[in-house]
């Protein structure tokens, strides 16, 4: 199974593609911090070998996307067809999961087990359609514009407090690595005096054991 890691911050978005074989699994690790919305589209197509190109519609293939949190818990697991879009929020900062695979096998012998994956990822403020927020609220101009500050601000606050909880998780395991080699090296030393002490007192006896035969 393949993993590709992308470490983005909250307010980006990227649009990539990818092959997958008929049993491969494909996954993107996101880092991203507390309550915040992620949204993700993508379109599979299968190879035709007649006609030696993508099909960009395919009736009956299905795709299979998990999402899984930091703590290895599932927040999505749902079936689509070729195109399917998903959204999930975070609840927990940290790296989250994102797989995707082929949920049927019946295309193999006619694409040659090859599926070509659009993938499309906006996270944080870029989820939000502002034109239909505009339309729904009826906000002018000004007010769209100073909603989507107001937004921006809100998700730099939350990736600074993401920021500080990966500062304060690598202090703790700093720490806590730190003093697991202090821990050790007691240990080692006090092995070591533990040996010297027996070897010295085996030494003593021997000696006053040939000190007695003689």
């Amino acid at each position: 199974r393949a993993v590709l890691i992308f470490l983005l911050f909250v307010h980006c978005s990227y649009a990539i593609y990818f092959h997958v074989g008929e049993k491969e699994k494909k996954c993107f690790i996101e880092e991203l911090p507390e309550d915040t919305m992620v949204t993700g589209k993508y379109k599979a197509q299968l190879w035709d070998k007649r006609s030696n190109q993508y099909l960009d519609s395919t009736p009956g293939m299905g795709m299979h996307v998990e999402i899984k949190d930091p703590e290895s818990k599932v927040l999505l697991s749902k079936s689509y067809g070729s195109e399917g879009a998903f959204t999930f929020t975070s609840h927990t900062p940290g790296e989250h999961q994102i797989c995707i695979h082929s949920n049927s096998t019946k295309w193999s012998l006619f694409a040659g087990g090859r599926i070509r994956v659009h993938l499309d990822i906006q996270v944080g403020e870029n989820t939000n359609d502002y034109s239909q927020i505009a339309a729904k609220d009826k906000l002018t101009e000004l007010q769209l514009r100073v909603r989507q500050l107001l937004d921006q601000v809100q998700q730099i606050q939350k990736e600074q407090n993401y920021q500080r909880y990966r500062e304060e998780r690598f202090r703790q395991t700093s720490e806590n690595t730190n003093a697991r080699v202090l821990w050790w090296s007691l240990a080692q030393s006090a092995v070591l005096v533990i040996a010297g002490i027996w070897q010295m007192r085996h030494l003593k006896g021997f000696f006053e054991a040939k000190k007695f035969c003689s």
